[in-house]
């Protein structure tokens, strides 16, 4: 009996071993790295494209971030119909001033047509592996022609140094059931000194799909305390529900997470966003800027569909303080302490 209950276990393992080699099989690596680039000024963000080959279909499925925060002070994968520029690498910040130009870079976004968020990273956050049988379709029969690599470093390299920090990308040619995307939901606006201001926004799923959130990411810069996000259903009374799809301090590794809520987000529902920015010891105001003087307010979702492709508009955004609140957007039942703090 013994000896017929190991040679099961034997023949099981070879079994799971084999499918765990054969799946592996699949998976490939690509780099997407910066050609060397030298960051000649503090505050520089630069792009560079990779062109997917044309007559078939990849599906992304982790990412494996090659950088480290005391370098990079964060990363952003585009997914492009057209890139930016034409050249190797260029200046993409999205607020440059040109007066800062040298001419030596030409400058432009980080997709010509076409914009969507893939992955982000920043503060030393870890690698991500996608759940099974969930990828980003990108390639032949996509919007996604191009991939873009926007690194925003934060202090100018002594001269002759260069970086090449970016990403390996995990991809399989092998078709994935459930398609993902990310939901950007981003605020504008301007903090006031000395004060305790709640940055907000809020959009709702006009795309009759059905989509299904498995992580989140928090990004501010240096006043960020608390972020958190939701998806808001509104009940026949009119009374909105609040359930928590994630909180995070933003000032820790800002990676993808698993959500707090798994349940699918429909057609008519709502999905919203809090930072909580503390500029107590702050004399001046601050304006939402691409710089480390100046704050962001960001919540990503990343989420797939079952059929179908994922939503057209990956993108929300909100003009922030002090022009709009989730109250001035009429909701209602607003967790307001458990949406501010950590606990």
């Amino acid at each position: 009996m013994a000896t017929s209950h190991m040679l099961q276990f034997v023949v099981f393992l070879i079994f799971f071993l084999f499918n765990e080699l054969s799946w592996a099989s699949d998976i490939k690596k690509f780099p997407l790295l910066m050609p060397n680039v030298h960051p000649d000024r503090d505050e520089f963000y630069v792009c560079t494209p990779i062109k997917i080959v044309g007559d078939k279909d990849f599906y992304i499925v982790g990412f494996e971030p090659n950088a480290t925060m005391n370098v990079v002070h964060h990363m952003l994968l585009f997914g492009c119909s057209t890139p930016g520029a034409d050249a190797e690498y260029w200046d993409c910040g999205e607020m440059a001033d040109p007066a800062s130009d040298n001419g030596r870079l030409k400058k432009a976004s980080p997709c010509g047509s076409g914009s969507h968020v893939i992955y982000a990273w920043a503060r030393n956050a870890k690698p991500l592996k996608l759940p099974d049988d969930v990828g980003f379709l990108v390639g032949k029969n996509t919007p996604i022609q191009y991939l873009v690599l926007q690194i925003h470093y934060s202090k100018k390299f002594p001269e002759e140094n260069t970086d090449n920090s970016g990403l390996f990308l995990l991809y399989t040619e092998q078709p994935q059931s459930k398609l993902a995307a990310v939901l950007l939901l981003a605020v504008g606006g301007v903090i006031p000194p000395k004060s305790v201001t709640h940055m907000e926004v809020e959009c709702r799923i006009n795309e009759r799909k059905t989509i299904y959130p498995f992580a989140y990411r928090t990004h501010t810069h240096g006043l960020g305390r608390v972020v958190s996000g939701y998806r808001v259903v509104r009940d026949d009374d009119g009374v909105d529900h609040w359930n928590l799809l994630g909180k995070r301090d933003p000032l820790t590794p800002q990676m993808f997470y698993p959500v707090f809520d798994k349940t699918p987000i429909k057609y008519g529902d709502r999905v919203a966003a809090r930072c909580t920015m503390d500029s107590s010891s702050r004399d001046r105001y601050t304006e939402v800027g691409p710089t480390n003087n100046d704050e962001m307010c960001n919540f990503y979702l990343m989420a797939y569909v079952e059929e179908g492709n994922p939503l057209e508009t990956p993108q929300c955004f909100k003009p922030g303080p002090p022009n709009y609140s989730w109250e001035s957007d009429h909701l209602n039942n607003i967790p307001d302490a458990e949406a501010s703090s950590l606990y």
